[in-house]
């Protein structure tokens, strides 16, 4: 079926199957759940396929993986999504005006949600889930990166839709080439809303080229403050988990940044770091307060290691006098994702958490959390960083607009 056509189908299966009941669509979601783990070795089997066309040493090739693991995992994360409440139906404000005509603000889809992605073959699942329970019509455009597992994926996912008289049109999986996502970015008339997921350079292309709506899933570049009031065991703890626990997610760390009066405590700060074989890329003061006391790699930091998205075991270290210039420093390099301020005094606190423009901001724990299914939504499309329509890890309710109906009885408008 050729790109126009799949489009097409989308949205005609969006318009005849309508919202499936809560009933259903939980059922459905824990038979591809089922289907997951009993499909376990056809899916490792296409993933190895995908593997052995990437370095191992590429960042990508860790989100590229799947193993049984990941299977349960994203099986658990289905499950999940199907015990929440379906989001479309509900109304969010009502009222009743003097002439009689009741009004009432009802959730509803988006429609046909197009997600453009990379070698992430579990966002295939978790884009979805996400759109069966919260009534959409889904086009997914996968790197050929991730090709024959996102085939698979689909493959299993269209034959549960079969098993239960839903039309598989409703999810499409249009080819790896980058054709197929110029159209899609063209599809005016098809595509409700467009979602970026992925490397910098794919999110500034969707934005850049899109005609159609987009909401734009930024790229990670995570600061962590360590205030002059900071906890150093809680520092040690929060900033090792947040750089090290997956290197390749996009809200792994990638700069530290620490105030002056704290520069002997960075040793103490980066040991579990060093031994986790992080390099660091340091300012002059803290290259300095460093130097010969960093049991891994230590150089010099450049000008460009700032702001960027390293998804490696490396990392950028900046030393500031005051939180004010920690969130100057952060507003000039920030992608607007999630940062974090650790510190036990509360004025402090309450300054980063307003002055900063995140998404995402956090108090004395680790930026790791952003994460839908931590955010108690089951699962995520997209870390959104705009301020448009949704912000944060996007769940069924960022993926449902709103209609307005009203009730008369013979009412008409004068003049």
């Amino acid at each position: 079926m050729k790109t126009q056509q799949q489009l097409s189908a989308a949205k005609e299966a969006a318009r005849k199957t309508g919202t499936l009941s809560d009933a259903q669509s939980a059922k459905i979601l824990n038979e591809i759940a089922d289907a997951l783990v009993a499909n376990k070795d056809s899916i490792i089997a296409a993933n190895q396929k995908d593997l052995a066309r990437m370095d191992p040493a590429n960042p990508m090739y860790d989100r590229l993986t799947i193993d049984s693991t990941r299977i349960d995992g994203m099986a658990a994360d289905t499950r999940n999504v199907a015990t929440l409440p379906v989001p479309y139906g509900e109304v969010i404000e009502q009222r009743t005006m003097s002439n009689g005509l009741t009004l009432k603000k009802v959730r509803v889809p988006l429609g046909v949600v197009g997600v453009i992605y990379e070698a992430r073959p579990n966002v295939t699942v978790d884009v979805v889930s996400l759109c069966l329970r919260s009534g959409n019509a889904v086009v997914l455009k996968g790197g050929s990166d991730a090709k024959d597992s996102n085939a698979v994926l689909v493959d299993i996912i269209h034959n549960v839709l079969k098993n239960n008289g839903i039309d598989p049109d409703i999810i499409q999986l249009l080819p790896p080439e980058r054709e197929a996502a110029t159209e899609l970015m063209n599809a005016v008339g098809y595509i409700d809303v467009l979602i970026p997921r992925g490397s910098k350079g794919l999110i500034n292309a969707v934005r850049d080229n899109a005609k159609v709506p987009v909401i734009e899933t930024g790229a990670g570049v995570v600061h962590t403050y360590f205030d002059k009031a900071a906890n150093l065991d809680m520092g040690r703890a929060v900033i090792t988990n947040a750089k090290t626990r997956r290197v390749s997610v996009c809200n792994a760390l990638d700069c530290l940044i620490i105030h002056s009066d704290r520069l002997a405590d960075l040793p103490a700060l980066c040991t579990d770091l060093a031994a986790k074989n992080v390099e660091i890329l340091a300012d002059a003061r803290s290259y300095a307060a460093l130097d010969g006391r960093y049991a891994a790699s230590l150089k010099h930091a450049e000008e460009s290691d700032f702001g960027r998205e390293f998804q490696a075991l490396r990392m950028a270290i900046k030393t500031v006098d005051s939180i004010d210039e920690a969130l100057d420093h952060i507003y000039k390099y920030s992608s607007k994702h999630s940062e974090a301020i650790i510190t036990d005094d509360a004025n402090a606190a309450e300054r980063f958490l307003n002055a900063v423009d995140a998404a995402c901001c956090y108090l004395n724990t680790s930026t790791a959390f952003t994460d839908g299914a931590q955010f108690g939504l089951g699962a995520e499309i997209g870390i959104s960083t705009q301020k448009l329509h949704a912000r944060g890890p996007m769940g069924l309710k960022e993926l449902t607009t709103y209609k307005w109906k009203i009730f008369g009885n013979g009412q008409t408008r004068s003049a």
